[in-house]
């Protein structure tokens, strides 16, 4: 299917709506008897009421009703987990409202998996709108999680005939949690046709546009969850395009990009547009197949009005959610606190148990070697008896993301090094703690001894990142705990797998330049507040025990 096209740019709805802006091309194909609207959204990551917001969305929608029976809404991925109520919910809340707005199809982001193929499996099933992935593929033995997802759809809009493909990104197993797509025997039965340097996904995609050719599709609307991160190579939206032919347009996710419209040539030099929303529902995607068979995307913001109704029921998810961060999820049999018996703050200079928590929740969680976690990044206790969401969310509060990276002996020892610079042989003056850094590191896997006295050789750039260190080390006697427990010299040149969040391994937070350009095994993954849950729920059995009662001696600061 060749076609003749024409490129313009222009204003849409410029009166009404403010950074809307449109292109498009025309088309040979069969043109509609009416205009075609195909609304989107990506990577929302569960901000239900913020920007637009949903009752915006279906208020929008409702408006284009108006003007056209073909109005079809769908969602490109990572809508059910980034906030609290996707969390306390295991992503049901936003589920519940995207089906009160009135989503027809979507794609799995990476982050729709971080609840685990279990729970997935259930908000497929309570989701109304259509799941759909060419290029999901279960080799197991048992139930597949993902049956209900669709490679396409083919929607009929009077004699016009429109084939939505649904791709997710094989990125997915390591930027969500590489576990949930493995048996119990620890191979993976899922996959993302990621192999062959992106062909076999090219050609899965290509194989599916060619079914809808032949089922009569006039056009064909990828629904991608790919990204146009240079990182994300080969697996982008536009190599996707680069590689396949008859593609009309691809609505994208993933890499939080926003593009309001591009031409990106495919395997034949055809243009195929390209869109994306942003995030947090900052826009409204629409893409417009007019009745004279012109293909138009653009970008809405700040539409005044909201649907009522739709709002009404956010309202009453809100209420829900708020009192869910008052439900007790867990006990613990120990108080876990930033601060000494004295009150004063510690979290930053020595081993808290809080700091042991934390550090072996990233551990579990990310099946890492060691854990690291920095002490300004843990902003709250947790209480002795019973635990709340909200208690929970007080420890994390940011947001940050799980990250696992290969990294030498070496890299430890120098972090370690960079986290204990200020370190003092005194805790506190009786009255605040003294040589508080909150790049002082928590860690589970690890122990190892800070001798003060010897000064810091660490060297940083004017930025304050990490440059190196001289032979002369405060950070001694470091080991690495074994599967039995067992504790031996961590080997400078050995390969460890670390886990930590995406603040400390991959933005270089707090100075830790070392590990920003190491392999990423799970890069991006589930929340940091979440991994605690997930430990409590998955590994303590819902219970915080007596071995949190004091710090664990992983951490010797002497004299």
């Amino acid at each position: 299917m060749t076609y003749r096209q024409a490129k313009w740019r222009g204003w849409l709805l410029a009166v009404v709506f403010l950074a809307a802006s449109l292109c498009g091309c025309t088309s040979a194909k069969q043109p509609a008897e009416a205009d075609i609207v195909i609304l989107f959204t990506n990577d929302v990551h569960c901000a239900v009421e913020e920007n637009i917001g949903y009752a915006g969305l279906a208020a929008y929608k409702e408006k284009m009703l108006q003007e056209t029976p073909y109005v079809t809404l769908v969602d490109c991925g990572d809508a059910w987990q980034g906030e609290m109520i996707g969390t306390v919910s295991q992503g049901a809340y936003p589920v519940d409202i995207m089906n009160r707005v009135g989503y027809d199809f979507a794609v799995l982001g990476n982050h729709e998996f971080d609840y685990g193929m279990q729970q997935l499996t259930v908000l497929l099933e309570q989701a109304n709108a259509q799941y759909l992935g060419c290029n999901l593929r279960y080799t197991g033995d048992g139930e597949n999680a993902l049956s209900a997802v669709q490679p396409y759809a083919i929607v009929s809009y009077g004699e016009t005939q429109v084939a939505y493909i649904g791709v997710s990104t094989p990125e997915s197993l390591v930027k969500s949690t590489p576990a949930y797509f493995m048996n119990a025997q620890g191979d993976f039965v899922y996959d993302f046709y990621g192999q062959e340097q992106g062909n076999a996904l090219y050609e899965c995609v290509q194989e599916t546009v060619k079914c809808c050719q032949e089922e009569g599709a006039d056009y064909i609307v990828a629904l991608t969850h790919l990204g146009t991160d240079e990182s994300s190579a080969p697996f982008r939206s536009i190599d996707l395009i680069a590689n396949t032919n008859g593609i009309d347009a691809v609505l994208d996710g993933h890499s939080h990009s926003v593009i309001p419209c591009q031409f990106v040539e495919n395997k034949e030099g055809t243009d195929v547009l390209l869109s994306s929303t942003g995030t947090g529902l900052n826009y409204i995607g629409q893409l417009t197949i007019t009745s004279s068979g012109n293909l138009l995307t653009s970008l809405i913001s700040d539409y005044p009005k909201v649907d009522e109704e739709v709002r009404t029921y956010i309202d009453d998810v809100q209420h829900r959610f708020e009192a869910d961060m008052d439900r007790v999820v867990a006990h613990s049999e120990a108080t876990l606190s930033t601060f000494s018996e004295e009150g004063i703050r510690l979290v930053r200079n020595r081993e808290t148990n809080i700091g042991d928590f934390c550090a072996d929740a990233y551990r579990a969680v990310g099946k890492a070697d060691v854990a690291l976690v920095n002490g300004g990044g843990i902003r709250a206790d947790l209480p002795a008896g019973d635990i709340t969401y909200g208690d929970i969310l007080a420890v994390h509060p940011y947001g940050n993301t799980l990250c696992v990276v290969e990294v030498t002996g070496q890299a430890i020892l120098d972090a370690l090094e960079m986290a204990s610079r200020f370190t003092l042989a005194q805790a506190d003056d009786g009255k605040n703690a003294v040589g508080e850094n909150g790049a002082f590191l928590q860690v589970s896997g690890l122990k190892y001894t800070i001798r003060p006295s010897i000064a810091s050789t660490v060297e940083v750039d004017e930025n304050g990142m990490f440059v190196s260190c001289g032979s002369a080390r405060r950070v001694q006697d470091v080991q690495v705990q074994a599967e039995d427990g067992t504790y031996a010299p961590l080997d400078p040149l050995k390969i460890y797998t670390v886990a930590s969040h995406n603040y400390l391994i991959k933005q270089g937070g707090d100075g830790m330049t070392m590990f920003m350009d190491c392999p990423l095994i799970v890069d991006e993954g589930m929340v940091d507040y979440q991994i605690l849950i997930t430990y409590i729920r998955e590994t303590l059995d819902g219970s915080i025990g007596a071995a949190y009662q004091e710090p664990q001696d992983r951490i010797t600061v002497e004299g």
